[in-house]
């Protein structure tokens, strides 16, 4: 099964004291690119949030957001350093002494200086946090897994659709390849009588201009190699996995031989062929950029 790289996933646990919930966002990215948005409070938790989606994603530009109640009834305390405030009054002081300078500090001066007045955080049940967000991560992430396994599913379905129609596309520059040759035979032939009239035209000579010819416009190995390409993205599709760099060196290569095709086209109806499958291999370029 094939996955998209964009999905959604959201994930909630809780207990008598706490509540974790967690989302995680993807879109496209050609490397896996994770940004984490944890409360301050949890910032020791980051780490194994990152190790943790691993598990669900190898490539794309992820979020992951978590939000963090405490129940337990614990309010953030306030610390007054004595010692701190003291040492600063006495610099002041002896700055002030020092210096001629008016002594004018008050209390609501000295509460502003730094690590006079300290925020102190309740103590944290380590293990029960840990295990609500394992909890609330792995809900998330299945979640997350199955909304881009189910763009993936319609990814999958659109390029089969699309490789069936270049596969019609490459028919219909085989069956057009032979019938170039014989109108140009005909045009050749037609062109030598008019120019020598009634003279017996030389077979050999005109053998030896559509060898030239058929050579020059020959495109029987791109057919070959365009129908491979094709065979194996159908066989990688149906694979699934992590198939999106595969996916795009097979895209490359078939505009590879979509180009030589092209290159090759001295005929107007071979040439629409050729810009038909190039136009097609560019749509199928496009949606392989979703695919992980």
């Amino acid at each position: 099964m094939i996955r998209s790289m964009t999905g959604f996933g959201r994930g909630e646990a809780s207990d008598d004291n706490y509540k974790i919930l967690i989302e995680i966002k993807s879109v496209n990215h050609r490397y896996c690119d994770v940004g984490i948005r944890v409360p301050r409070k949890l910032n020791g938790y980051e780490a194994l949030l990152r190790s943790r989606i691993k598990s669900y994603a190898s490539r794309g530009k992820i979020d992951i957001f978590m939000s963090f109640e405490d129940m337990t009834g614990k309010s953030t305390g306030i610390a007054y350093n004595r010692e701190t405030a003291g040492a600063y009054l006495d610099g002041i002081r002896q700055l002030s002494r020092d210096f001629s300078l008016e002594y004018d500090v008050d209390a609501v001066r000295l509460s502003r200086f730094p690590d006079v007045f300290t925020m102190e955080e309740p103590d944290l049940d380590e293990e029960a946090i840990t295990a609500l967000l394992d909890s609330a991560m792995s809900a998330a992430g299945e979640a997350f897994v199955e909304s881009r396994a189910k763009e993936g599913q319609q990814l999958r379905e659109d390029l089969l659709k699309k490789l069936e129609r270049l596969s019609s596309l490459t028919d219909e520059i085989e069956r057009r390849s032979p019938e170039i040759l014989n109108e140009y035979r005909a045009k050749l032939t037609a062109k030598v009588k008019e120019l020598l009239g009634n003279t017996q035209v030389d077979d050999t000579v005109l053998a030896t201009e559509l060898v030239l010819y058929a050579d020059k416009t020959c495109v029987d190995e791109e057919i070959v190699r365009l129908r491979t390409h094709i065979l194996h993205m159908k066989e990688t599709l149906e694979q699934g996995g992590g198939v999106g760099r595969k996916l795009d060196f097979l895209t490359q290569e078939m505009n590879r031989e979509a180009n030589t095709v092209l290159s090759k086209a001295n005929d107007i109806i071979m040439a629409d062929y050729g810009i038909e499958i190039k136009t097609e291999i560019e749509k199928i370029r496009e949606q392989i950029q979703n695919i992980e």
